[in-house]
C-alpha cells in the first residue's frame, strides 16, 4: 500500500484522541491525520505495586481507554496513552506546584533517566498497545537554572517536571536514547507504523 492510499484509507475512521496534552495534539497533527479530541476523562491513576517502569503507562493507557468505550463504533480507532519518567527505579511524575518541580529537577540533574510512553489503539474488535523506552541525560544544572526554568515555564503538567522541547531542554539535555518525540509523549513513529498494521487487518 503507498503512502497516499495508507492515508485514503486512514479518512474513513473516525479518529480520536483522548488526551488533553497540547504536546500530543500537535504531534499526531505533524503526522498529517485526521483527528478530534474529546473532553478528558478524570481517573484514577493508581496502579498495581507489582508493575514497574513500561508495564505501568502500558496499564494506564489501557485504562484510559475504557473511559471512553460509549465513543467506539464500528469505524473509530481510539488513541489514548501515558507517560512516566523513571528514576532509580522510581516514577517521577508530575509536580504539585514550584517547589517540587525544583526537587524534580534537583534528582534528574547529572543524571540519566527513562522516559516511557505507552500508547492504546482500541477499535470496535481489535486493541493494539505498545511502548516506548527512550534514555535521557541531564547535565548538572545549577540552582539558578532550575529555578529560572521552573518560574518561567511553570512545568506542573509534565512528567518529570519538564519539557524537552522548552529552554531547560536546550540547554540541559546532553543526549537522548530513542525517540526524542517519545520524550514528547507520543512516539509518532511506531504510531505510525501501528496505525497501518491496525488498519490492514
Amino acid at each position: 500500500m503507498t503512502v497516499n492510499e495508507t492515508y485514503n484509507k486512514l479518512k474513513e475512521f473516525d479518529i480520536i484522541l483522548a488526551s488533553k496534552s497540547p504536546r500530543r495534539q500537535y504531534l499526531l497533527g505533524e503526522l498529517g491525520l485526521n483527528f478530534r479530541t474529546v473532553n478528558h476523562i478524570d481517573f484514577d491513576e493508581t496502579y498495581p505495586s507489582t508493575l514497574t517502569a513500561g508495564e505501568i503507562p502500558v496499564f494506564l493507557a489501557a485504562m484510559k481507554a475504557r473511559q471512553y468505550m460509549e465513543l467506539i463504533k464500528e469505524n473509530t480507532i481510539l488513541i489514548t496513552a501515558d507517560t512516566i519518567v523513571w528514576l532509580e527505579n522510581e516514577v517521577i511524575g508530575k509536580p504539585a506546584g514550584k517547589e517540587e518541580a525544583c526537587r524534580i529537577l534537583k534528582k534528574l540533574s547529572g543524571k540519566k533517566h527513562e522516559v516511557y510512553t505507552a500508547v492504546c489503539l482500541k477499535m470496535a474488535e481489535h486493541e493494539k498497545i505498545f511502548h516506548s523506552c527512550s534514555g535521557v541525560y541531564f547535565r548538572t544544572l545549577t540552582d539558578d537554572e532550575i529555578n529560572y526554568y521552573v518560574s518561567r515555564f511553570l512545568p506542573l503538567d509534565k512528567a518529570g517536571a519538564y519539557g524537552v522541547q522548552e529552554w531547560i531542554g536546550y540547554i540541559g539535555i546532553e543526549k537522548i536514547e530513542g525517540s526524542y518525540y517519545n520524550v514528547m509523549g507520543l512516539p509518532v513513529q511506531q504510531l505510525y507504523h501501528e496505525l497501518v498494521s491496525l488498519i490492514n487487518l
